[in-house]
């Protein structure tokens, strides 16, 4: 017989084995012998005594196994030599292509970057050298954006396919099984490349390919379907290509404008990164200090409406580190990521404001595309504030909110380096407006969070794609294009790895249905 109890423990009883067996049995007025296993676990920090939030599977014939066992699965034979190319090599491409060798078929990736291993030497001069490679960098290669931000697990959109499902496929390849128990969980970006390439082993073992430094730069369509697909190095025959190549590929959007295929402006969000010492966060969520061993760092959620647009904390990581993640010379752009221990003294989080066309006002000539060159221009601005390199433009908190300039910035995590600057004044006004409104709400909300040791750095910009590309909600197709199917975050469909690896399970299905 098996029992299900929801509960509410201390956080210095996380770790006590015989005293969680006990509240169980007391709990559940046991009395024979049980067995059980946490199934579900979350923190609830709004009261001064800080407790987990657990699920519990209790069987009282004594034989759960807590033992991760995996879902199984089946790669059949293709069932056809006419293979399916995915552009990019990101959570949507990688796991649409895992979806569709369990279908009987063949999937062929090609991406513009590097495998996780060879893409750390272009990371290192963008960090050290300010160096920024257009192929290779925190945006292009294996894994994508999402290899490194931490891997946040977490979506809100859970009607979008299983959650289970791609959390499992993480663990198959050697994510820890408590992934599958966290509400917020996350990996690391410390451990998510070996994850990868043992991915990449899977899809190759069992016949699929994955081609490198190979960038799509053309493709060609005969009576509206897609027939060829052009690279840097040859020319792949396809009649089915799913795009998923990230919210960065610019050059991918001005392909689908110059060729007249359909494309659309999209709404998304700007603004900067706020890094705060991670104390003070702990201090202001858990009410004490220093932060006790059974509480992870803590993490904020913040969210304010300014004149009826919202201004939201985007991509919280704590115990993290803000990274250069420009894709190309000429700009800053800037991110978040955290090692499996989060244990940086510092954590930081996007601050931003939704955007939309009467923003983009001043490059509506450029049509569906008006969205990126807005964000393309501030991100240029960025970097004429600084000196030719990676150093980013950055303000004190309170100085940005009192419109003044700093006079010293406080340490950063942020290797390449800070630059003195008035980001209030880089940034469009009706953004440094909604941003400065705000900031001033969320120090309302969350004591401590409106400290002096607190600096903006500029800019937060690539939070999801500022176009999309439409396709048909059933058949995942592009509404012109046979044959084309857009996918993931680059298209607009999802936003983070969790969503993103959904849409490509999601398109992956769609196709296998159209074959069949």
């Amino acid at each position: 017989m098996a029992l299900t109890l929801d509960t509410k423990i201390p956080h210095q009883k996380i770790q006590d084995a015989l005293w969680l067996k006990a509240h169980i049995q007391d709990k559940l007025k046991l009395k024979e012998n049980f067995s059980y296993k946490i199934v579900r676990r979350n923190i609830d920090a709004r009261f001064i005594d800080v407790q987990y939030v657990l699920r519990i599977e209790v069987d009282l014939e004594n034989d759960i196994q807590n033992n991760y066992k995996p879902l199984e699965r089946i790669f059949p034979k293709f069932k056809s030599q006419n293979p399916v190319l995915i552009v990019g090599a990101g959570p949507c491409g990688y796991f649409a292509a895992l979806h569709l060798l369990t279908k009987g078929i063949r999937p062929i990736i090609i991406d513009r970057g590097k495998d996780v291993q060879s893409r750390r030497r272009d990371l290192r001069a963008i960090q050290q050298m300010g160096i920024v490679n257009p192929e290779s960098n925190y945006c292009f290669g294996e894994g994508g954006a999402g290899t490194y931000s931490d891997g946040k697990l977490y979506t809100r959109s859970n009607k979008r396919g299983d959650i289970m499902n791609v959390l499992d496929w993480l663990v198959v390849h050697g994510a820890t099984d408590e992934i599958l128990v966290d509400v917020h969980p996350h990996i690391g970006s410390n451990k998510l490349p070996a994850i990868l390439a043992r991915m990449r082993q899977t899809i190759l073992q069992h016949g699929g390919e994955i081609h490198f430094n190979t960038k799509m730069i053309d493709f060609k369509i005969v009576n509206q379907q897609i027939k060829s697909v052009q690279t840097n190095k040859e020319t792949f025959d396809v009649s089915h290509l799913i795009l998923a190549t990230g919210h960065s590929a610019r050059d991918i959007y001005l392909l689908l404008q110059n060729k007249g295929i359909l494309i659309e402006t999209k709404a998304f969000a700007i603004g900067l990164r706020i890094e705060h010492p991670q104390s003070i966060i702990d201090q202001a969520q858990y009410h004490c200090f220093p932060r006790p061993s059974t509480l992870p760092p803590a993490a904020y959620g913040l969210s304010a409406q300014v004149n009826e647009i919202g201004v939201f904390s985007f991509c919280m990581c704590p115990g993290g580190l803000i990274i250069p993640a420009a894709t190309a010379p000429g700009e800053i752009v800037v991110n978040g990521m955290s090692l499996s221990k989060r244990d940086s003294p510092f954590a930081n989080s996007g601050v931003v404001t939704s955007v939309d066309q009467l923003d983009f006002k001043p490059f509506e000539k450029d049509g569906p595309l008006q969205g990126m060159f807005f964000q393309s221009a501030i991100e240029q601005q960025m970097f004429g504030a600084g000196d030719g390199t990676q150093k980013a433009p950055a303000q004190k908190l309170l100085d940005f909110i009192a419109r003044k300039e700093s006079g010293t910035l406080p340490n950063s995590s942020y290797i390449p380096g800070l630059i003195n600057a008035r980001l209030d004044e880089l940034l469009p006004k009706t953004i440094s407006l909604r941003l400065r409104e705000g900031l001033g709400i969320f120090g309302k909300k969350m004591k401590t969070f409106l400290s002096d040791e607190a600096v903006l750095v500029g800019t937060e910009s690539r939070t999801s794609a500022p176009v999309k590309i439409p396709r048909d909600p059933e058949s995942c197709e592009h509404p012109q294009i046979k044959g084309l199917f857009p996918s993931g975050e680059g298209a607009g469909y999802a936003g983070g790895i969790l969503s993103a690896a959904m849409d490509g399970i999601r398109v992956a299905e769609a196709i296998y249905l159209l074959r069949s």
